[in-house]
């Protein structure tokens, strides 16, 4: 319901078009002291008691009340200063003329003595001791008729509107209007075909039932036109009251609102932190299936948009749940704020609970700054609802608050998503022409070609690796697709001559445009380096520089044919990071360079769904299925799942970083796929049973590793092997590469490694076979201490911690991983401590399965690895998925008190 200033006299009331015009509403503090200030000021009488009027919850005052020195600004956002009292206009809009019912009302004639008792007429309130004008009375009374002039007029005109459709009903008049779509016309039939309407009272929206919410939330998510025209006939209320009826408590579709009162509760506290954010929204598959609630008594499978299900048999079942999340821009907070069962997503219902949300947000006083969406078809119909423009020649990258005129909100693309749309559009065009060259997709088949390839065999090798005889190259089928590593190691391989990569210029730098390009949206840490910092004034002429030269090539994209690709059907991709560049610039030039805005610098990985993604991981973790769930099964599970993180210190945590979900998203794109599409055959590394550890004189491996004892050359034996079982799990190209030892005179080039291999074993690094020797000194400790009658868990979990408390004290461990550290974000549980992790649970098990059973011993006896049973590695594969139970609470005091929700 519209609410009203509180103030005697005063009928502002609490609109978008008051807002529009520069208003804003207060509500009464929750101070005694401050709050009795207000009371006293404001000067009103409860008319039932006699006494002085005190406020409800609901009580509020319209800034015209207070002084302009009342209020300090944030940007386009203003607030009242603590102890603002109101002092402005509180008895000079008078009471009027006599009118009918509730409404009748009386203006002082004089003002009231000082010792006379407290009077008030029926409802209403009056200020005391202060007398009226005859000026101001008579102004009262022509402002009072005009306003009941104009009711009537309204009046006149919806009976007639509806004295034109009589005997018909509504939907019978949308469709001759011809107003609804089919679909639409066939939900609203279904579900509101014996609804009568014209029995209700639409005019009071607090007697309105659970059939009239649902049908006016319906109507609005449909169609905002069809809303706006039946509301001239039935009164339906502001879509501000529709966003409250939308708002639950219980785990049920809708807007989660114990999460928008913390939120509320962190604004109104003065936490800066919560003042500004991003808004993601995405859509998740269902499995279309009616099952029985035994704890709600009632089917479920049904669409549900907040206000109940729509269970006609004729209406559709749900297939999706539309999933909102809000990411702070300052902090580190992220939070879903609902969800929605839809039968199908389609862009303009994603745009119509869009705006539902930025306006609840805005309500609790919470800026979004952008949305991000996937790039799909139905995302691209919800920008263009929202009043996107995605052409290249007339581009558009802000859409209309939807609760201020005045204020714009940026539109992003996900930039994985992009990537994988350009990565197709390269595949099956082959070659892509540009102003400076062209990229061939081949390039990158005969890099992945080059798997295990030994140097002693190439020509053309230079006379610096001429020594490396027993080295091979192999390529790291981790790395990105489009990443600084391919190009690299194709320039490296430009630079030998060999036939394959002579005309390699282009694809060089196509490949190496479109990283830049996701460096630039993908930066996650306020240390980052070149364009994986943050956007800051200092860094912004070089970023600019990146995005103009990407507009100015990807306007030229052509086939072979000579077709212009960003105008053919593959131009999504293209078009998206250019709109993503705009939209950068606009958030650049009124939030970033404004000296006068809070923003020192900007993380454009806010704009990012990695934050969804993240959450949708754990949520599968919960639902523990691969496929599409059910509505009940979802529902379930995000309860679960919202119970288990509840806030707890206001932070959400999660085992697994935002970093680790981008590269797991991109796994994809790797040049590990290259080489499954085109049948590159990879040599799998084995163990033989002679002559694998002879021959170690040439390593770089520290002297104490080079004690060619049976125990340590069967120690290097198990780091390789762990290298490789790794290798083939792991995902990030950085930690791939510390695993392996390189050649100080080419260590790596690019994705390509320039590894020693000695009767089919990789050489580990010097790094990893330190690891492995603390391990085992650490096993052999405690292996006959009492923890080894304990269960095989509660024993692994101990060894675990043993383990990494024991390399705590290496310092000098892995330094390569050093620079990789602020790819991500600020953190204790980064890579370094993962990839320790990843180690240790890998060695354990496969000490456990194999050599708990056949202990170290001589060369000769020991069992040959190479026929290792499959089941022996079971638990190998699922490595990643282990964790210290109490390892991780250790770092857990280093994160930041702003907090991590849902990371």
């Amino acid at each position: 319901m519209t609410r009203s200033c509180s103030a005697v006299g005063c009928s502002t009331r609490d609109t978008v078009l008051s807002r529009e015009r520069g208003l804003s509403f207060h509500q009464f503090p929750t101070d005694t002291i401050q709050r009795s200030k207000w009371i006293r000021a404001v000067n009103r009488v409860d008319p039932r008691s006699k006494k002085i009027w005190i406020p409800g919850p609901g009580a509020i005052l319209c800034s015209k009340h207070f002084q302009e020195s009342d209020f300090e600004s944030y940007g386009i956002r203003r607030k009242l200063k603590k102890g603002a009292v109101p002092s402005v206009s509180l008895y000079k809009i008078p009471q009027g003329v006599h009118l009918k019912g509730k409404a009748r009302q009386k203006i002082l004639k004089q003002p009231l003595p000082d010792n006379s008792q407290e009077v008030a007429t029926e409802d209403h309130n009056y200020s005391l001791k202060t007398p009226l004008t005859i000026g101001a009375e008579k102004l009262a009374e022509v402002q009072q008729m005009l306003q009941v002039s104009k009711k009537r007029l309204i009046s006149v005109k919806n009976y007639r509107m509806i004295k034109k459709r009589k005997g018909l009903r509504l939907i019978d008049a949308l469709v001759e209007e011809k107003l609804l779509s089919e679909e639409t016309e066939c939900l609203l039939r279904a579900q509101f075909s014996d609804f009568k309407w014209e029995l209700y009272n639409w005019r009071e929206t607090d007697e309105y039932s659970a059939e009239m919410k649902q049908f006016a939330c319906t109507l609005y998510l449909c169609s905002s036109k069809v809303y706006d025209y039946v509301r001239k006939i039935l009164k339906l209320p502001h879509s501000s009251i529709l966003r409250t009826w939308l708002s639950k408590c219980q785990p049920s579709p809708g807007f989660n609102s114990n999460i928008f009162s913390f939120l509320q509760r962190r604004v109104e506290n003065g936490d800066q932190l919560y003042q500004y954010c991003s808004l993601l929204i995405k859509s998740m598959p269902l499995k279309q299936q009616l099952q029985w609630d035994p704890s709600s008594h009632s089917l479920q499978g049904f669409m549900d948009f907040g206000l109940g299900k729509l269970d006609a048999d004729e209406t559709p079942l749900a297939s999706e749940t539309v999933l909102l999340m809000a990411v702070g821009i300052f902090g580190h907070w992220r939070t879903p704020l609902g969800y929605f069962f839809v039968n199908r997503a389609s862009g303009y219902l994603q745009a119509q609970l869009l705006r539902l949300t930025i306006g609840k947000l805005s309500d609790i006083g919470i800026t979004v700054l952008a949305v991000t969406s996937d790039a799909t078809a139905h995302s691209v119909q919800m920008a263009k609802a929202l009043g996107i423009h995605i052409d290249g020649d007339d581009m558009k990258c802000t859409f209309q608050h939807p609760s201020s005129s005045s204020q714009q909100i940026a539109y992003f693309f996900d930039s994985c998503h992009l990537l994988r749309l350009i990565r197709n559009a390269f595949q099956n065009f082959q070659s892509i022409q540009f102003i400076n060259g062209i990229a061939h997709w081949q390039h990158l088949v005969e890099l992945v070609a080059l798997e295990e390839q030994e140097l002693s065999n190439m020509e053309r090798i230079p006379s610096t690796l001429a020594n490396l005889k027993n080295h091979v190259l192999k390529v790291n089928s981790a790395t990105q697709l489009f990443s600084e590593s391919v190009a690299s190691a194709l320039e490296y391989l430009l630079s030998l001559d060999l036939p394959p990569f002579q005309n390699c210029i282009g694809t060089i730098h196509f490949l190496r445009l479109i990283n830049n390009l996701f460096d630039i949206f993908n930066s996650r840490n306020c240390y980052g380096k070149g364009l994986k910092g943050p956007l800051l004034p200092e860094t912004y002429s070089k970023i600019n520089h990146v995005l103009i030269e990407a507009k100015t090539i990807f306007v030229t994209l052509s086939d072979t044919s000579n077709n212009q690709i960003i105008k053919g059907k593959q131009k999504l991709g293209f078009l998206g990071f250019l709109l993503n560049a705009e939209s950068l610039k606009w958030l650049y030039q009124n939030y970033v360079f404004p000296k006068v805005m809070p923003f020192p610098y900007l993380l454009t990985y806010k704009f990012s769904h990695d934050h969804l993604e993240l959450f949708l991981k754990m949520l599968r973790q919960v639902l523990v299925t691969s496929s599409s769930p059910t509505c009940m099964a979802f529902q379930k599970a995000y309860y679960n799942l919202e119970t288990r993180y509840k806030f707890q210190d206001e932070v959400f945590l999660s085992k697994v970083s935002i970093f680790d979900i981008s590269i797991a998203r991109r796994k994809d794109l790797a040049l590990w796929t290259v080489q499954r599409q085109y049948g590159v055959s990879v040599t799998k590394t084995v163990f033989h049973e002679e002559g694998i550890c002879q021959d170690w004189s040439h390593c770089s491996l520290s002297e104490a590793l080079l004690d060619l004892s049976d125990h340590r050359r069967n120690l290097i034996c198990y780091a390789g092997y762990v290298a490789n079982k790794l290798s083939a799990l792991l995902t990030c190209e950085d930690c791939i590469t510390a695993l392996y030892a390189s050649d100080l005179k080419a260590s790596k080039i690019g994705s390509l490694l320039f590894v020693k291999k000695k009767n089919g074993l990789h050489f580990p690094s010097e790094s990893l076979c330190r690891v492995i020797n603390i391990c085992e000194r650490v096993v052999r400790t405690h292996s006959r201490m009492a923890i080894f009658e304990l269960v095989s868990k509660q024993r692994e979990l101990y060894l675990q911690q043993k383990i990494l408390c024991e390399l705590s004290g290496h310092i000098n461990l892995f330094v390569d991983v050093n620079k990789h550290l602020f790819d991500g974000e600020v953190c204790a549980i980064n890579h370094f401590v993962k990839l320790l992790k990843d180690i240790i649970i890998c060695f354990l098990n496969i000490r456990a399965k194999n050599v708990a059973q056949n202990p170290l011993k001589h060369h000769s006896e020991r069992t040959d690895m190479k026929t290792l049973s499959r089941k022996h590695w079971s638990s190998v594969q699922d490595y990643k998925c282990s964790s210290f139970a109490n390892t991780s609470s250790k770092f857990r005091h280093l994160l930041s008190n702003d907090g991590y929700p849902f990371k």
